[in-house]
């Protein structure tokens, strides 16, 4: 029997998330089927992967943290994934399952999954053999001959890291299609049939276990907009079907990343130990006091302001055990990659949505932070 949902990327990401709640609803018997999954680049550890998920099937995730105050290091054994292609040497089998097997498209492309190359042109639709170098482009073939085969509609959902990824993606596929002059009908399809889906993904998966597996946080969310049509995998508890994707988006990135930066931002200032990470950080008290203060005088009125004190107090508790897991070397010196990008992004929202919601809020920390920017220096 074909495989439902089709996964575009192998990543160690969506082996302990997408692949694991897949693997963990099949026992519970409330998943779609099973995953096909598709390696789209030439990358050595990622065709090792494939082979080993073509000679094995099965691999295991190991959940190591601490979650409702328990610590957990466990293994647990996933059987999602009964089929594993690469693009490269498979593709007509690839067409094949994308235009008659599929229900629901999964990706998780990397940071430059949305690139586009100018080899990538519009001889590929009268050349369906030939594969696509972008993942974009991909699509568009691949859509193409599920549009030719007049398969049901279809559901994707890209897990990329990228804000409305869903919209984004459609918009990038169809922007693709015009610029190779495909007929009109295809493009309403993919712009109005296809079901593209924004989501949200969030979970620490630390390390490979090679070939195949990983090492993940206890913590793991997947939230998903609601459309009408959509298809989902199948059912999770760590998956939120919600009308108001903004919402967990916000709480990500003004409490988790803020957080992770703060902690950035003093560990830079105050040159503090090259070898530090968030355990570490949490553990020294001066630093996790400051820290404390900041959610709670700068941050928290924010969202109480919106009605969502609750959420996000609940939320914090979450990042707080995340941020102290005991098994996890998050180091400070990562986080602090490409810092003053990340400040601008994850301060400025905060005291924006302050000003907007009128609320009297001096918010020194993060003033003091910004203006040492250039960014802000510079405006």
């Amino acid at each position: 029997m074909a495989n439902p949902i089709l996964q575009f990327g192998t990543s160690r990401f969506l082996q302990a998330h997408a692949d694991l709640f897949v693997s963990e609803a099949l026992d519970a018997g409330r998943a779609l089927g099973h995953v096909t999954v598709v390696q789209t680049t030439a990358n050595p550890e990622s065709l090792a992967r494939i082979d080993a998920l073509r000679a094995q099937g099965e691999y295991d995730v190991r959940i190591r943290g601490v979650r409702r105050e328990a610590v957990i290091d466990t293994t647990t054994r996933c059987r999602a994934i009964s089929e594993a292609l690469n693009a490269n040497t498979d593709w007509p089998t690839v067409v094949e399952r994308f235009a008659r097997d599929a229900r629901v498209v999964i990706s998780n492309t990397g940071d430059r999954g949305y690139e586009c190359f100018a080899d990538d042109t519009a001889e590929l639709l009268r050349r369906d053999t030939s594969v696509p170098r972008g993942f974009a482009a991909k699509l568009v073939v691949l859509l193409h001959a599920r549009f030719n085969a007049g398969a049901a509609p279809l559901t994707l959902l890209p897990c990329e890291l990228v804000s409305r990824n869903g919209e984004t993606l459609r918009a990038l596929v169809a922007d693709i299609a015009r610029s190779w002059n495909a007929e009109p009908e295809f493009i309403r399809y993919i712009e109005e049939t296809c079901v593209w889906v924004n989501s949200l993904v969030d979970r620490i998966v630390s390390e490979p276990i090679r070939p195949v597996g990983a090492y993940a946080e206890p913590y793991a969310l997947w939230a998903i907009e609601r459309q009408d049509g959509m298809v989902l995998p199948c059912e999770h508890e760590a998956m939120i079907v919600t009308d108001d994707l903004p919402h967990y988006e916000r709480l990500k990135l003004l409490l988790l990343n803020l957080g992770h930066t703060w902690l950035a931002e003093r560990w830079k200032v105050d040159a503090r130990d090259p070898q530090e990470n968030t355990l570490h950080a949490m553990r020294d008290p001066a630093l996790r006091a400051d820290l404390e203060s900041l959610w709670r005088d700068e941050v928290l009125p924010v969202f109480d302001a919106l009605g969502q004190g609750d959420d996000a107090r609940a939320y914090l508790d979450d990042v707080r055990e995340r941020f102290q897991n005991p098994f996890l070397d998050h180091r400070l010196a990562d986080i602090a990659r490409n810092h003053e990008q990340k400040k601008q992004r994850r301060f400025q929202p905060v005291i924006d949505l302050a000003h907007e919601l009128r609320l009297q809020l001096k918010q020194p920390r993060l003033r003091a932070a910004l203006a040492t920017s250039p960014d802000h220096l510079n405006t």
